[in-house]
């Protein structure tokens, strides 16, 4: 069906229901004289008359009421389809899908989860665990978390998180047969376990940085992997240093099965930021979400 002809179809429910061209015209925001122009194309292009007109009422012709019987609940799913979809603007429903790596959903998600999902029940959340640097507009995700020195600048940002630091560890009994590295080059006398991203093959730098200079070591791996738990249980078993979140092996520090090096050259960096596109409608649902996040770091900070 053509534009114009659903057009006319629309302005012949609009007369047929209101009995009236002017309070027909004044719903659709046209004129009288251009309403019943409409009219008059339509009847023309079926060849049928469809509505009998004098100065003081309208009223639908045999053929007429019957067009307006068939096509009543054809328009009454349409109006219903466009009503649902004004909806997700205004009533927080429907789908977020959010791209985050593994470590942001047990620092940001994992302590709102059951809050969010009871306050808004109809908001279903997407979360796709990626350590990728992915590109969410181009993948379909409505937002990401990511370190605020990965996030392109033309993206909104809210920040999550208190900077973020690295750490250098090796289990006790690494240490047991190797010397304890006092500054980033005697990395060279060590095996490595390192991580590598899957989607360019590329390895997360060894970045050390003090006061006055920030440079990157290259270190001889014994494993490279594409994630952080299998990482750390490596570097837990020994098989040589790992370079990892401070708040993910932090826990494995404090009772002693990890050792931590070098932690004067591991400088603070850009903690997490939630981050989404910058669009003129932004659906109620996302809406919601960013919203509560915002209010649970805010409830989180000190008084």
């Amino acid at each position: 069906m053509k534009g114009t002809e659903f057009a006319e179809l629309s302005a012949f429910m609009a007369v047929t229901r209101e009995r009236s061209f002017r309070k027909a015209a004044q719903l659709l925001g046209l004129t009288p004289s251009a309403l019943s122009h409409t009219i008059r194309s339509l009847e023309e292009r079926l060849g049928a008359r469809l509505l009998n007109r004098t100065t003081r009422s309208v009223a639908p012709t045999q053929a007429g009421q019957t067009l307006f019987e068939r096509l009543g609940p054809a328009f009454q799913d349409i109006e219903g389809a466009v009503k649902d979809v004004g909806a997700f603007q205004t009533q927080p429903r429907g789908t977020v899908r959010l791209n985050l790596p593994r470590l942001a959903v047990h620092r940001v998600i994992t302590p709102i989860l059951g809050d969010f999902t009871t306050a808004y029940p109809d908001i279903q959340l997407d979360l796709v665990i990626d350590d990728n640097i992915t590109d969410v507009v181009a993948k379909g995700f409505d937002a990401g978390i990511r370190s605020g020195e990965l996030i392109s600048q033309d993206m909104i940002a809210v920040k999550l998180t208190p900077d973020l630091r690295m750490a250098v560890v090796g289990s006790a009994h690494y240490f047991q047969k190797h010397t304890i590295p006092q500054k980033p080059a005697d990395l060279n006398n060590h095996s490595c376990v390192s991580y590598r991203w899957n989607e360019t093959g590329t390895l997360y730098p060894w970045r050390f940085n003090n006061k006055e200079q920030s440079f990157d070591v290259k270190v001889s791996q014994s494993v490279t992997v594409n994630d952080i738990d299998i990482l750390c249980e490596a570097a837990l078993q020994g098989v040589g240093l790992a370079l990892l979140p401070e708040s993910f092996v932090q826990p494995h520090i404090n009772i002693g099965n990890l050792v931590r090096v070098l932690e004067d050259w591991c400088q603070p960096f850009a903690g997490f930021y939630l981050y989404y596109p910058d669009k003129p409608h932004m659906p109620a649902a996302l809406r919601a979400f960013i919203n509560f996040v915002k209010l649970s770091r805010r409830l989180d900070k000190p008084a």
